[in-house]
């Protein structure tokens, strides 16, 4: 196979059909037996997934470090080597949601409600328990907040980012589906669409429904704390069942409501309401420490990045490696599909250094900012203020732990249901977004679907959850969700090699474009130039265009057309009362494409001296007959242009692909 740029590859049979039952049935199958597995029997599930995940802790820890450190790397990388003006989409494409829609999204999906239930109790447990330092000491402080930034920093976003980076490119570049099975087309091409690509899928789905479950009724049970804490609901599995019905139940209608309505508005709110609460902390406990150890612990952490990247206890030996970073590594790893095709989904239309900055730097900078607010403020009440209550109730149960923080301060009770308000719309989106994804990966990537789709997966989520809940298997799922990331890590990987070689390909075509000299005929400059300015400076209407389009450009495209097929080739002409494009069939090569389509456009504010500045007020729109290759709209226009400039310009860039294709067998 060879990979070449953006393409005319999507799969028909796919697209025509809504559900893939192949998928879909399979994936209900085994979700259902694995479900019954560990209800039945939820201490042999626990002992074996257990065996399996300490073995490859054991023997295999090291190729977690290393998988995690190499897609750091290259996402760094991405961001600031010239692919990352590569866009995510043609073009022409532009951002489907403003920046702060879109940073809500994917913060909510990818890392909201950890936050929320470690953010007071994992600085706390390395406080009592540090991996090197001596407990409780300044020392302890030290290490307990660069350990936390270390396991909730770059390199878990850096997972996310790489997984929905490698799916926004194949999907949006090169029109393959939205599911995982396209991370998989530069080793095995075509075949995507077949077996291999159906069982990537169901392992998506499976992974993704256990960890949306196993997520759900860990929350559960923190919801349940907070309302017992603050007014002496009970703790029990019945109540917790319960939570868990109303947030599916809010769920559905998040999903039902669409991506745009639900989960971007809940996000929105959530994202709102984090913020709310962390400048309460912060006005409320010790304002000036807390800068001044955000700026150190930052500090502290990036100075000492690569040196605990690689770091794997290997002269020490101790098993605390194994239950904190390995287990993060891995658990990240597990989520990688999910929030990864969920970043994915939302980040049509951005390029790759935009995507990199906004899934890489911005979350975690806020992430490690709550870190500091919550973990510091937490820490400063033990060691300083004398109020070790809370390191007792930390080791006692963790998912206390935020409410008994929240008590120390003033309007404690409004801070509580404030934190509780969050965590309950936390996981709302936390199941809304799973279950749009799982129901992506069952309909090709489709994402309009049946509403019944939707509604059955986030039920599905629900059921689990809350049978696992009742029988005590989800510790089980949740230590098999880990230790299914090893051969995820490996397919990443794969797939990391095949998006490079890709992105190397597209460069190539990039630069072919910009910088191949064209022999122009002499028939070219015998044009009328003074029509040509004409056209440029004049801002028609949509009637004038529609009939340039009509009377000359498809003329003209249907004339090289017929002598492509002269000379052998085979062609496929689409047209539309606003476009036509012209396909030239390359054999096992990229196919060359050339299209025209009418689109609207502002005018920019280039006008003769002598005449005024048009009203702000007046319609401002013309329109343009842009030229689209199959990167998309090279924001050229051809309107005006003559029968012969067209046909030109056709064999110009027929030529810079010609001497693309000769690039790529250097």
């Amino acid at each position: 196979m060879k990979l070449g740029g953006p393409g005319p590859l999507v799969n028909s049979k796919a697209k025509s059909q809504s559900l893939n039952k192949v998928v879909f049935a399979t994936s209900s199958v085994l979700i259902v037996v694995l479900m019954l597995f560990a209800v039945t029997a939820p201490e042999l599930a626990e002992s074996l997934f257990q065996q399996i995940q300490d073995s490859i802790i054991d023997n295999g820890g090291w190729f977690y470090v290393l998988t995690v450190a190499l897609i750091l790397f290259a996402v760094v990388f991405l961001g600031v080597s010239r692919y990352g003006d590569i866009r995510l989409g043609p073009e022409h494409a532009r951002p489907e949601f403003s920046m702060p829609s879109w940073i809500s999204m994917l913060f909510a999906a990818g890392m909201g409600i950890g936050l929320m239930f470690f953010g007071v109790a994992e600085p706390i447990m390395h406080f009592v328990a540090p991996p090197t330092a001596s407990p409780q000491t300044v020392e302890a402080v030290r290490e307990a907040m660069a350990t936390t930034f270390f396991h909730w920093g770059v390199h878990a976003w850096a997972i996310y980012a790489i997984v929905a980076l490698i799916l926004a490119y194949f999907s949006f570049r090169y029109q393959l589906p939205l599911t995982l099975r396209s991370a998989l087309y530069p080793m095995i091409g075509e075949r995507i669409h077949g077996w291999p690509g159906h069982v990537v899928d169901i392992f998506a789905v499976t992974s993704t429904i256990f960890g949306v479950s196993t997520s759900l009724g860990f929350g559960a049970s923190q919801i349940n704390a907070g309302l017992n804490y603050l007014m002496g609901v009970p703790s029990t599995t019945g109540v917790q069942i319960v939570i868990m019905a109303v947030v599916v139940g809010l769920a559905i209608i998040s999903v039902v409501t669409g991506l745009d309505k639900g989960i971007r508005r809940l996000s929105e709110t959530n994202m709102v309401l984090a913020i709310a609460l962390l400048v309460f902390i912060i006005a409320l406990g010790p304002t000036v420490f807390l800068v001044q150890a955000y700026l150190q612990n930052t500090g502290a952490y990036l100075s000492e990045i690569v040196r605990k990247t690689l770091y794997l206890f290997a002269y020490e030996r101790t098993e605390w490696i194994g239950g904190w970073t390995i287990f993060y590594w891995g658990w990240w790893l597990a989520w990688a599909p999910f929030v990864g095709l969920f970043i994915a989904r939302i980040s049509y239309g951005r390029t790759i250094r935009e995507f990199v900055v906004g899934v890489l730097c911005i979350p975690t900078a806020f992430t490690l900012l709550w870190m500091t607010v919550f973990g510091n403020s937490a820490i400063d009440m033990v060691f300083n203020q004398g109020f070790t209550e809370l390191a007792t109730m930390v080791e006692q149960d963790t998912s206390v732990a935020l409410f008994v923080f929240l008590q120390h301060f003033p309007f404690s009770s409004v801070l509580i249901v404030l934190a509780l308000l969050m965590v309950m719309v936390f996981f709302v989106t936390s199941c809304d977004s799973g279950a749009m994804v799982v129901d992506m990966l069952c309909s090709h990537g489709n994402n309009n679907t049946p509403v019944w789709q939707r509604i059955y997966w986030a039920l599905g989520v629900g059921i689990v959850a809350s049978v696992l809940l009742y029988a005590g298997g989800l510790q089980a799922l949740q230590t098999m969700t880990i230790a299914a990331a090893l051969p995820f890590g490996i397919i990443l990987l794969i797939s990391m090699y095949g998006l490079f070689k890709a992105l190397k390909v597209e460069t190539y075509k990039r630069e072919s474009l910009q910088t191949t000299i064209v022999p122009l005929p002499a028939s070219r400059h015998k044009e009328d130039w003074q029509e040509r300015l004409h056209a440029i400076l004049h801002r028609p209407h949509k009637p004038a265009v529609s009939n340039h389009l009509e009377n000359t450009i498809k003329p003209a495209l249907k004339e090289v057309t017929k002598e492509f097929e002269n000379q052998n080739f085979d062609t496929v002409i689409d047209e539309s009362h606003q476009h036509i494009e012209l396909k030239v069939i390359l054999g096992v090569e990229l196919n060359f494409v050339y299209g025209v389509y009418l689109t609207e456009s502002s005018h920019p504010e280039i006008l003769p001296t002598e005449q005024e500045t048009v009203d702000s007020s007046e319609n401002q729109t013309y329109y343009r007959a842009e030229v689209h290759l199959s990167e998309g709209g090279q924001n050229y226009d051809i309107m005006g242009w003559s029968r012969l400039g067209i046909i030109n310009d056709v064999i110009e860039q027929f030529y810079k692909h010609q001497h693309f294709l000769h690039l790529l067998t250097e």
